[in-house]
């Protein structure tokens, strides 16, 4: 769901609690409508998101840790510039708008004392955000709005001064439902109700859970579902948040983040499958080719029969029991002998492409199945140096063509996931091929525990155990990983092959990502992540 007004104000109330009077200790931009503020406050650390994404939008305190570029937006640079070492001073949302106004006490340049504002507009395709001086003239946003002077259709632009955007009227769909569900108030008086208790801080954050899936979020249990779907609620909207959105988004990350690298590899893995159908066909046409020997054969031995010119050969097929009249077309510009000659050569020439498309068509296979891993390894990309790993990797192996880094561009290799069991132990999974091999190859000892889902592309998990033999809790939470991060992960039940590192072999000149393994258990598991 987008994030209401009701629901805003909910989490505006947590976050005012958390962070008025933090200072801004630094500021991140991990994508081009996010943007991150590492506060101090008199309670410790807190890390502010302010997510500017259509269909993403929210303001929340966030745990989630997040790739940042390797060299920051001009927007972060002008962040940081203004507001490192500021105080926030106030949250305000103007009545019934799902906006946020974020207010600083800064210094500027020459020592004075000066106010800067953020702002969160939530509000469908024209979510933005936006950063003004004191005398709220726009400094820079996210998303330059042209607008229309003719039609009074608002304008943001560096240089303007911000007004707020016009009303939406109506009561959030969600919460009208749930009140005339309810029963027991007008819609009016529902809202008005609930305004108030949020006001007071009388809310319980809650997950939605259709089919163990999350499927949406509110500031109270939701009843008008029924027993479909399951009310979870959680102490605050920092935990809610970060896992409804970190399981949202990694259903959107792909087509938000790899650009047109996930089309190109969809091309060639198209192609590898059109190239392999027609193999596969030309295959089909050699397996006749002892029908050609016959009809070399049958021409020999009736040459006696035959003269040049001829082109056509009435013959008995002494290779059926009744040695029936069949008809050979011939060549009337070769002689007979040079006839049987050219179908024993057909024959040769169709016995030699049956041995060479064999092989091709085993190669195309491996192929396509790899193609089908970096696209897998596409979707759990979390970042640019994910996707420049996956780019890197298909560079090496010749399908793309390698680019000239920039000179300031960041060599760092991405990282595996890192998460630790219920029972603390560690878990490593591998977001693409490069980071499998990785974990599997060099990385984990023999007497570690290796997981994957079976007959799926998806990550390579590994279980750290140090030789000591895993509890039955970490060894189902790490299969759960390795069916979550793999194709299976919209199915109920996902079967994940699992064995000690010393039993998976990389064979000599396999793809990245391919191994083989034997001595194996499997466990049949829902996937999710921890």
């Amino acid at each position: 769901m987008a994030l209401d007004a009701l629901c805003l104000a909910a989490a505006a109330h947590e976050l005012r609690a958390a962070l008025l009077d933090a200072r801004v200790d630094k500021v991140y931009q991990p994508g081009r409508n996010e943007v991150v503020l590492a506060m101090h406050t008199y309670g410790g650390n807190e890390k502010l998101l302010l997510c500017a994404e259509p269909g993403l939008a929210r303001a929340q305190l966030t745990g989630l840790g997040r790739e940042n570029p390797a060299t920051p937006p001009v927007f972060c640079m002008l962040l940081r510039k203004h507001l490192t070492g500021g105080r926030l001073t106030a949250i305000v949302q103007p009545q019934g708008e799902r906006i946020l106004r974020f207010s600083f006490d800064c210094t500027d340049e020459l020592g004075d004392k000066v106010e800067r504002h953020l702002i969160l507009e939530a509000i469908g395709t024209g979510t933005n955000l936006i950063f003004t001086d004191g005398e709220d003239r726009i400094l820079a946003s996210t998303r330059r709005m042209e607008g229309d002077i003719a039609s009074g259709k608002r304008q943001v632009m560096a240089g303007l001064y911000y007004r707020l955007p016009d009303p939406v009227a109506g009561f959030p769909p969600l919460i009208r439902r749930e009140i005339e569900f309810r029963g027991k108030e007008s819609v009016e008086a529902g809202v008005a109700r609930l305004e108030e208790e949020i006001k007071q801080g009388e809310f319980t954050p809650t997950l939605l859970l259709k089919d163990g899936k999350v499927s949406d979020f509110s500031f109270l249990p939701i009843l008008q579902y029924g027993p479909t779907v399951e009310n979870v609620s959680f102490p605050d909207f920092k935990t809610l948040l970060d896992r409804y959105y970190a399981e949202k988004e990694m259903g959107q990350r792909a087509s938000q983040r790899a650009g047109g690298l996930q089309k190109t590899v969809q091309t060639l893995r198209d192609r590898a499958r059109r190239k392999v159908a027609n193999q596969q066909r030309e295959l089909a046409q050699a397996k006749d080719r002892e029908n050609l020997r016959r009809k070399g054969e049958l021409i020999t031995a009736n040459l006696y029969r035959l003269e040049k010119g001829m082109t056509r050969a009435a013959v008995e097929d002494y290779y059926e029991p009744d040695c029936p009249t069949v008809e050979i077309a011939l060549d009337p510009r070769l002689t007979p002998q040079q006839n049987a000659a050219k179908y024993f050569k057909d024959y040769a020439k169709a016995r030699t492409a049956e041995e060479i498309l064999t092989a091709q068509i085993a190669k195309g296979e491996q192929e396509e199945e790899y193609l089908e891993s970096v696209l897998e390894g596409i979707a759990l990309a979390e970042g640019d140096r994910d996707l420049n790993e996956v780019r890197r990797e298909l560079e090496q192996g010749g399908y793309l063509r390698g680019k000239k880094a920039a000179k300031r561009e960041m060599k760092t290799a991405s990282k595996p996931l890192e998460l630790r069991s219920s029972m603390g132990l560690r878990i490593s999974v591998g977001k693409n091929n490069t980071q499998n091999d990785l974990l599997t190859c060099k990385a984990a000892g023999k007497w570690d525990w290796w997981f994957h889902a079976q007959g799926h592309h998806g990550a390579h998990v590994i279980l750290w155990t140090e030789g000591a033999e895993p509890d039955d809790q970490s060894v189902e939470e790490a299969a759960c990983l390795a069916a979550w991060y793999s194709q299976g992960r919209e199915a109920d039940k996902v079967a994940v092959d699992y064995t000690q590192v010393k039993y998976v072999k990389k064979p000599a000149g396999a793809k990245p990502g391919m191994v083989v393994y034997t001595t194996y258990q499997t466990a049949m598991v829902k996937p999710q992540t921890l």
